[in-house]
């Protein structure tokens, strides 16, 4: 698999990223979601659950994947720990560039704290779960405004310096946050270790990052990992039919829903339409016309997809000798074109 650099760094990664939120059991909630869900499933379905995590690692390496990402809060560290168990047994630990977040906590009241005492002690953590002494790329999970930034930012510089992180990054930060903390970085004296990434939803379904979360990242050069590549799912057709959800999916369970409702709306599905002929077209299934199109947007590294068994992952990993036709992808573009107006549009042009 292809490999880049993540922003302005020396470190490469493959340009499709493994997520592994679905490996926790009750798995699929998002971010704090993950704390509690454990169950005390018997023996036999735990092990089921390992077997099929796996698969998703052996298949992901063998293709030449490196990036995978996870959480804390996945499961309250289950995923970690399956990750763990897998580094020295199934894949080398050097073959893989491991990423993790910290920072959700399980307060209905507090959703994050990113204060340095709560952020290290949790990356230490996460390491004695993930059995290992660093993580190539340590994640703040979102924005915590009870803390101050620059005290956030600080704890990642200090997780770099100790040698328990050897990059940093950011989740889900907003245009003006992302370019606040970048520009905090350059100008604090004694940091010494810029943002290499920021997390965000970007898909066909979500271009909202383009208004403001983009262009902030490129012109700081950190590199975007885009989550929900497949617009929840939606971008598969999956849901194209008339009639209740297919069983098994998102919008099936009374859970997860609402999750998926929001991109089942007519607009979108005239994108998720336009993303069926062009697949048409080209003989390929719709999710590897979705997944190519934001994998080469520009300032993209690597989205990073989630799969509910190594079949549906190994279907999306064959994305990797596709790209996309200029008209096909130009399509794509006008139909999914988000609604700029004042301050996203002409008004810095005149």
């Amino acid at each position: 698999m292809e490999l880049r650099h993540l922003g302005r760094t020396g470190l490469r990664v493959s340009r499709i990223g493994l997520g592994t939120l679905s490996w926790a059991r009750g798995g699929d909630e998002r971010s704090a979601g993950g704390f509690g869900q454990r169950t005390g499933t018997p023996r036999e379905s735990h092990d089921q659950h390992f077997q099929n995590a796996a698969d998703q690692l052996r298949t992901f390496w063998e293709a030449g994947g490196t990036l995978v990402d996870t959480a804390d809060v996945y499961g309250d560290g289950e995923a970690e720990y399956l990750l763990g168990r897998m580094l020295h047994d199934l894949v080398p630990r050097r073959d893989l560039v491991i990423a993790t977040k910290s920072g959700s906590v399980p307060d209905p009241d507090r959703r994050f704290d990113c204060s340095r005492g709560h952020l290290l002690a949790a990356l230490d953590a996460s390491l004695e779960r993930l059995g290992t002494d660093h993580v190539d790329l340590w994640q703040v999970h979102a924005w915590d405004p009870y803390t101050p930034l620059e005290e956030t930012l600080q704890a990642l510089d200090a997780a770099v310096d100790s040698g328990r992180a050897r990059y940093a990054g950011v989740a889900d930060y907003s245009g003006w946050q992302l370019a606040k903390a970048g520009t905090w970085q350059l100008a604090a004296p004694g940091v010494r270790h810029r943002l290499a990434s920021t997390q965000m939803e970007y898909s066909l379904l979500q271009r909202g990052v383009e208004r403001e979360v983009l262009p902030a990242a490129r012109d700081l050069g950190i590199g975007l990992l885009p989550s929900s590549p497949l617009g929840r799912g939606v971008l598969t057709g999956k849901y194209r039919q008339p009639g209740p959800p297919p069983a098994g999916s998102r919008g099936a369970s009374e859970r997860l829903a609402p999750f998926v409702e929001p991109y089942l709306d007519e607009t979108a599905g005239r994108v998720v339409d336009a993303v069926a002929i062009a697949a048409d077209g080209l003989a390929l299934p719709p999710l590897q016309v979705a997944l190519a199109w934001v994998r080469d947007r520009p300032g993209v590294v690597a989205p990073i997809v989630g799969a509910r068994t190594s079949q549906q992952l190994t279907e999306a990993l064959s994305v990797e000798g596709l790209s996309l036709p200029e008209e096909i992808r130009a399509a794509l573009d006008d139909v999914s074109a988000p609604v700029h107006r004042y301050p996203d549009q002409d008004w810095s042009e005149l």
